[in-house]
């Protein structure tokens, strides 16, 4: 990933913020007949230091599980808060008219290797933990013991965990740094005022990079 240094991340916890609240991850890995994707939610366990371990699962028909090639490194695409970002926004557009379109995004790549998991009580877990995960914020949260035990028995066989020990971790925060402060605060503004999703969660990363 090309990563001009201003727009870099470093800090795990907000890397790690991002994951948990952008789950799904775009999971690149090399295969016997070259890359392969697969958009697979994931879990972050911030265990062990210092960029913890990522788990998730695959269905068994998926032909990753025999295609992955053996200790090789995989890569998890986690896609934050995204959206264009026009030039009219920009107070220098009425006094130079040097001002291009761009598009601001947060984003986190995560490496590691991958290891695949049989165990149906570590499956389980892992089901369990990310099923809480994504149903906290509703008023009745659904839970895997809310279904019959011989239906979850099914499923957990039609399925196989993974876990991700991430060895190494990126984070590239493009919110509008290149611009002077009152292109920003004209750019927050115009955001707020779109509608348009993910704007006014940029429009706040905006103003929380320029302090």
């Amino acid at each position: 990933m090309y990563l001009e240094k201003r727009y870099e991340e470093t800090r795990v916890a907000v890397m790690h913020d991002l994951i948990r609240a952008h789950p799904l991850a775009t999971l690149v890995t090399q295969v016997t007949d070259g890359l392969d994707a697969n958009h697979i939610p994931m879990i972050i366990d911030e265990s062990p230091a210092p960029f913890g371990t990522l788990r998730g699962h695959i269905a068994r028909a998926n032909p990753l599980l025999n295609d992955m090639a053996a200790n090789t490194e995989a890569l998890a695409i986690f896609h934050g808060p995204q959206t264009y970002i026009s030039p009219s926004w920009y107070v220098t557009k009425k006094e130079t008219g040097r001002v291009a379109p761009t598009w601001n995004y947060a984003v986190v790549h995560a490496y590691g290797p991958l290891r695949l998991v049989e165990d149906a009580a570590w499956i389980r877990m892992q089901l369990e933990a990310l099923t809480a995960h994504n149903e906290s914020a509703f008023p009745e949260p659904w839970a895997v013991s809310d279904a019959p035990e011989d239906f979850v028995e099914k499923l957990i066989g039609a399925i196989v965990g993974f876990e991700m020990p991430v060895t190494r971790m990126t984070g590239k925060w493009k919110v509008s740094q290149n611009q002077p402060p009152r292109n920003r605060a004209s750019v927050i503004e115009n955001l707020n005022a779109s509608g348009r999703p993910d704007a006014s969660v940029m429009g706040a990363l905006i103003e929380k990079a320029a302090k």
